[in-house]
C-alpha cells in the first residue's frame, strides 16, 4: 500500500481508519504490519509552538527568572520530521546540533482565549518532541538571538511516533536516550506552565488549530548529537520517539 492513511497502533499491527483524524476516525477492516510502513509525523501542525524557560529546575541551575508568562518561538514547517527519519546535519553548519526531548501537545479543535479547566477539551492528545538546535548560531550575533534559523533547519522539528488520545499529561516523566545512554530525566510536574495553563495562555495570543503542536519545552540534561549517533525520546504511556543524526 502506498497512500498516505491515518490508523490506530495495536501492539505492533496499525489498524487503517478512515475519515478525519480530528472527528473520531473508524476502522475500515484493514491492518498493516508496523514494521512495513513509513511512519509519517502524525499531524501536519499549521503552528509548531515551543516553549523556553519552563521547568523550575533548570531555570534554577541556569540563574534564569521564572517568567510571569510562557515565553515561546515558532518552528517552521521545513522542519517537521517524523519517527526513524534522518536529523541531517545543515549543510553550512559544523557546530554542536542539541537534542532536546520534550513532551508535545496536539490540538484537537479550533480554540480561542479558552480557561484554563476548558483547555482539555480542545487538546486531541500528547506525542513526543525532539526539538534539535544549532546551539552555536543561536547567540552568534550579539544583537540578536537567532531561534529561528537555529531551530529550523530541514529536519529539526521531530514529533511521534504517534498521538496518544486517553492519557493524562501530569504524570509523565520524559527521558532522553543518545546511543543507550539515558541523557535526560524530568516530570511534567517540574512545568513552571502545565499543559491546560499552556494551552489557555497562547490561545490568548493565537487562535490554535487542529492539528497545533505545543512542545512543552525541555529539562536539564540536553547536549550535543554526533553524525551516526541515534538519539530516542521516551515517554512511557505516550511513545519512543527514534532518530540517527547524519551528516
Amino acid at each position: 500500500m502506498d497512500d498516505i492513511a491515518i490508523g490506530m497502533l495495536e501492539d505492533d499491527k496499525i489498524q487503517i481508519c478512515s475519515g478525519d483524524l480530528y472527528n473520531k476516525p473508524q476502522p475500515v477492516g484493514q491492518t498493516v504490519v508496523l514494521d512495513q510502513v513509513k511512519i509519517l509525523p502524525p499531524c501536519q501542525p499549521e503552528k509548531f509552538i515551543a516553549l523556553w524557560n519552563n521547568f523550575y529546575s533548570r531555570a534554577e541551575k541556569e540563574g534564569w527568572a521564572i517568567p510571569p508568562e510562557p515565553l515561546y518561538f515558532i518552528k517552521t514547517p521545513n522542519s517537521y520530521n517524523g519517527h526513524q527519519q534522518a536529523i541531517k546535519r545543515p549543510r553550512a553548519y559544523r557546530g554542536p546540533v542539541f537534542f532536546e526531548g520534550e513532551l508535545g501537545i496536539v490540538i484537537g479543535k479550533s480554540c480561542s482565549a479558552v480557561s484554563e479547566d476548558e483547555a482539555g477539551e480542545f487538546i486531541l492528545g500528547y506525542t513526543c518532541i525532539n526539538d534539535v538546535t544549532a546551539k552555536e548560531i543561536l547567540n552568534r550575533d550579539k544583537s540578536f538571538q537567532q531561534w529561528t534559523r537555529a531551530k529550523g533547519f530541514d529536519t529539526f522539528g521531530v514529533f511521534g511516533p504517534g498521538i496518544v488520545t486517553d492519557i493524562e499529561p501530569h504524570e509523565l516523566v520524559i527521558e532522553s536516550i543518545l546511543d543507550g545512554d539515558i541523557k535526560q530525566h524530568y516530570p511534567v510536574s517540574d512545568m513552571v506552565f502545565q499543559p491546560y495553563k499552556l494551552v489557555s495562555m497562547i490561545s490568548r495570543d493565537m487562535t490554535l488549530q487542529p492539528g497545533d503542536v505545543i512542545a512543552c519545552g525541555t529539562g536539564l540534561g540536553a547536549c550535543a548529537m554526533e553524525d551516526g549517533q541515534t538519539i530516542e525520546v521516551k515517554i512511557e504511556g505516550v511513545g519512543s520517539l527514534q532518530n540517527v543524526m547524519t551528516a
